[in-house]
């Protein structure tokens, strides 16, 4: 215990010397580093005061009940989900998570704390990268396309509140995620305006990617900063592993994806020569090796796993996994989406379906309807070049662009969810 705090003291002060001399203005999150923001996040001393705990129920929902799910998915056939419920009538929002994280990771924990605080009913969902959404949610299995994958949310969210509704009077409807769930929630918001499922009245988009392609061959060239390059990225993997241990050491709660990354990093010395771009990269990995593998398995894509092998529960899959470690997401995009599509449609190309995969593609709606909101930071690493300009231009004055705190690393802190909950609480124009 002594070791661990003397270490998480150490940290913290090193990454506050990186704060720049700038930042003495009205916004005070700590770093200014977007690749220590990215990773180190919002520590407890910096964040907004939330609940500790708040009534959340866990429920799962059964999507496709003749589904097929081979043996290696076979817990993952029912959707999984939670409920925060206020005494009466309210406000309800929806919360769509972001890439490959789950209904109840920690970033959907403190949304979940910060609207219930405020007087609203939460209901959260796994992202359409999350395994256990490709296997009991995704209409084809293939994760990936905004507009589809915003439809098969769109479904859930339908039949979720239908069970629901009864125990939890809604006033209005809300929506918002962030990272990719911020980018799903434009999408859910167009199809609503045909459906009227909902009549959303706001939609508020956190850290959203422009265009998911660029995004994506951001994410995997940050991988490429592996000391000694991907030839050296076994090491590399079995290094962050290796620190895996000292978190369930300490007992912290957490699970095998980015964030247990961030975890291992808190607790894991970290060497001169380990930029944080190759750890933000690998993070991601680990959510495209996830998604990869479910998608192969569940649609018998013949990618990673041979078409005819059927894979049990109990198998040793370690040989697949150094494969998926080397695959990047646009492998997936190469390997296995574009196939998908073009077995659909052999008209349809790749430069097609990488414009399909951006805000741009909805820009009209997004630039006209007063519904949206967006809150961003200068340095989101997500963005190329230009491109929080043009969220800029799109949003005007319904945009929050706050200057530093990298992609989602200052989402806890207390400007940022006062901005969250704000747009929510204030009057309609």
């Amino acid at each position: 215990m002594h070791k661990k705090t003397n270490w998480l003291g150490f940290l913290t002060a090193c990454l506050l010397l990186i704060v720049s001399a700038g930042s003495a203005t009205a916004y005070d999150y700590p770093f200014s580093d977007p690749y220590v923001a990215t990773i180190v996040g919002t520590p407890a001393e910096f964040a907004a005061k939330l609940p500790k705990e708040v009534p959340v129920k866990f429920d799962t929902i059964k999507m496709f009940p003749d589904r097929k799910i081979p043996d290696l998915l076979w817990n993952l056939d029912e959707l999984y989900y939670s409920t925060i419920c206020q005494d009466g009538p309210a406000p309800l929002i929806f919360l769509v998570a972001g890439t490959g994280a789950g209904f109840n990771s920690p970033k959907m924990q403190a949304m979940q704390k910060a609207f219930y605080q405020s007087g609203f009913h939460v209901i959260s969902l796994s992202s359409p990268t999350h395994p256990n959404f490709i296997v009991a949610a995704s209409t084809s299995g293939v994760p990936g396309h905004l507009e589809e994958d915003s439809a098969d949310l769109y479904r859930v969210m339908q039949a979720v509140w239908a069970k629901h509704k009864e125990k939890m009077p809604a006033t209005e409807f809300y929506l918002t995620g962030y990272s990719l769930g911020a980018a799903q929630s434009a999408f859910i918001a167009k199809l609503d305006e045909q459906e009227k499922a909902f009549n959303f009245s706001k939609v508020l988009l956190i850290n959203p990617p422009v265009s998911l392609y660029n995004s994506v061959v951001l994410l995997d060239a940050m991988l490429e900063k592996v000391p000694g390059g991907l030839d050296n990225f076994n090491a590399f993997y079995q290094g962050i592993v290796d620190a895996f241990a000292d978190v369930y050491k300490n007992g912290d709660d957490v699970q095998f994806n980015n964030d247990f990354l961030y975890q291992a990093y808190k607790y894991r010395k970290p060497k001169s020569d380990d930029p944080l771009e190759a750890l933000i990269g690998l993070s991601f990995r680990i959510s495209s090796m996830n998604m990869v593998l479910s998608t192969d398995v569940l649609t018998k894509a013949n990618y990673v796993v041979p078409k005819n092998l059927i894979i049990e529960r109990h198998n040793n899959l370690s040989n697949y996994t150094k494969v998926l470690a080397r695959l990047s997401f646009v492998d997936y995009f190469r390997g296995i989406f574009v196939p998908h599509f073009q077995a659909k449609d052999p008209k349809v190309t790749e430069d097609e379906l990488i414009q399909e995969l951006s805000l741009r593609s909805i820009e009209d709606y997004l630039r006209n309807s007063p519904k949206f909101g967006l809150i961003d930071n200068e340095d989101d690493l997500i963005l190329q070049p230009g491109e929080i300009d043009y969220l800029r231009n799109l949003f005007g004055s319904r945009a929050t662009i706050f200057p530093h705190g990298g992609h989602c690393g200052n989402m806890d802190y207390p400007d940022n969810v006062a901005a969250m909950v704000g747009f929510f609480k204030a009057a309609k124009n």
